[in-house]
């Protein structure tokens, strides 16, 4: 049973059901059938518009359920019981049904239609996965667009003979025809694209919206949702300057920090929630938000910037400020795509549980890297730390916790060479010892990559100056070497790489564009 100030706040939140959405369940003899029933029946009893019933026509060897609307099958399938993160995923997906809460815009709505008929996809998760829920999300709203795409959400822990024959070691892990397409997180953009590929669309199916549409004039437009991207966006707005936002998501990187303790002000917090405050933020002001785009191409040939995007839809403005902050970074050695999900990870919180009783390795000595060894040290049988300097990097306070561990060693010296696999799982990791100049190899289980970050300025590279690492170069006020452009946080050439100095640094570019507005122009 939900407790009563969760079935309270459900009552509030299924208050806008229009139409009844029906919660179908099959048949199981398991023995955590009840749990399911008695959770389906509290959801049920929330609100009039939904209904709880059986399918008679068949079993199932799980707890499985799925959600019909207006007598038709959605494409939504729960095979387990949604609690932990994915209880959030099957209360949108109520929404989402009968049209309500935050939807998939008009463009990639239409690209999802576009997607070939008749598609299953599987997607195996875990309850106590923090990635999970956002391509869960994403793939029921897909389906509900789509009208012919399935989407099986399944909980591991009921299938371990599915996940050892699919050689699945991380989540989120996306199956199609028995065989896996993807694993870990992945942005909607980047998503749909995969589906794309993976299925195929349909090149006669023609869009709702024009392609190439023109959507105005602002006077500045910030590219990029994070810290850094929400403070621009605010000051200029507060500044009375019309303002847009082109993001991928709100909350950019910080949707991926667990613990957030050193944001002056604030305890502790965490990424998803500071993500939602900030959206809640630039929601109060009159900033007009794009959200899943990406930047094309910049033209700056004339005093008034021309912005294309790849969505095709194109923009003006006479300042951008670049917030796109940066993306974790990959060894890019051989071996390491091919292992992705199957040995190699990037999210200790999520995949860690994968390797309970194993030998892994943790790439990077910095703080990440020291802080995921910590992390993975209370669940795995043995942590090894690769660092390709001669000493670790990350705080003392984080290299002592380490170095007290009894199940960590530590490599320095070492340059990540290959992964090295059996065609199903990771099996070792060949390396360099730097100092002896000879090439070794150690067996393990899994690899976890946490060697910093790469900027996300690839769209920029002919349009200001970059540093050889892809930083943009900013001066004290956050300009760029392009008169009109300016950039602030984790892309630009700024020291450290903090939320609280993003912020700060978004502020500054913004009144700099506030003020050479007024005085330079």
């Amino acid at each position: 049973m939900l407790d009563s100030s969760l079935l309270e706040q459900l009552r509030s939140v299924f208050g806008s059901l229009e139409n009844t959405v029906e919660l179908v369940y099959e048949n199981s003899s398991h023995e955590d059938q009840k749990d399911l029933l008695d959770m389906l029946q509290s959801v049920a009893s929330t609100s009039d518009k939904i209904t709880l019933t059986q399918n008679t026509s068949g079993t199932s060897p799980m707890p499985q359920f799925r959600i019909d609307y207006k007598g038709k099958h959605t494409g939504i399938v729960f095979k387990g019981i949604p609690g932990g993160h994915e209880f959030t995923s099957l209360i949108l997906a109520i929404l989402n049904t009968d049209g309500k809460g935050k939807l998939l815009d008009s463009v990639i709505a239409d690209r999802v239609r576009r997607l070939n008929k008749n598609i299953t996809i599987q997607s195996y998760i875990s309850l106590t996965c923090e990635n999970c829920p956002e391509v869960v999300q994403a793939l029921n709203q897909i389906a509900l667009i789509h009208g012919s795409l399935r989407h099986e959400i399944i909980d591991g822990g009921y299938v371990q003979d599915d996940i050892k024959t699919l050689g699945i070691q991380g989540v989120p892990s996306l199956v199609a025809n028995a065989k896996m397409f993807h694993s870990g997180r992945i942005q909607l953009l980047d998503l749909v694209s995969k589906l794309e590929s993976t299925f195929g669309v349909d090149a006669n199916a023609a869009p709702s919206e024009p392609v190439n549409k023109n959507l105005g004039h602002f006077d500045v437009l910030v590219i990029g949702g994070g810290p850094a991207g929400a403070s621009a966006a605010i000051y200029t707005v507060r500044k009375g300057l019309s303002t847009a936002m082109i993001t991928e998501k709100i909350g950019g990187q910080v949707q991926e920090t667990k613990g957030i303790e050193n944001l002056i002000g604030v305890t502790y917090t965490e990424g998803p929630q500071l993500a939602a405050q900030l959206n809640q933020h630039i929601a109060s002001y009159p900033v007009k938000v794009l959200e899943n785009r990406r930047v094309k191409k910049i033209h700056t040939e004339s005093k008034v910037k021309a912005i294309e995007l790849e969505s095709g839809e194109h923009l003006t403005a006479d300042a951008i400020i670049v917030t796109t902050g940066a993306k974790w970074r990959e060894l890019g050695v051989e071996g390491e795509k091919e292992y992705l999900g199957r040995g190699v990870a990037y999210c200790p919180h999520c995949d860690g549980p994968f390797y309970k009783g194993k030998k892994v390795a943790v790439i990077g000595g910095g703080n990440s890297g020291v802080e995921a060894a910590i992390d993975l040290a209370g669940i795995v049988r043995e942590v090894v730390v690769f660092e390709y300097n001669d000493q670790l990097k990350a705080d003392k306070i984080l290299v002592d916790k380490l170095k007290s561990l009894p199940n960590v060693s530590i490599v320095t010296s070492a340059k990540t060479e290959k992964v090295i696999g059996d065609g199903n799982k990771v099996q070792q990791i060949q390396y360099l010892d730097r100092s002896l100049n000879k090439e070794e190899k150690m067996d393990l289980d899994g690899i976890f990559v946490q060697i910093g970050l790469v900027p996300n300025s690839q769209f920029l590279k002919e349009t200001v100056e970059l540093t050889k690492f892809g930083e943009i170069i900013v001066d004290e006020k956050g300009r760029t070497s392009a008169k009109g452009i300016y950039a602030a946080g984790d892309v630009t050439t700024t020291p450290y790489k903090q939320i609280v100095i993003a912020m700060g640094e978004g502020a500054k570019a913004a009144l700099a564009a506030f003020e050479d507005r007024m005085y330079h122009s």
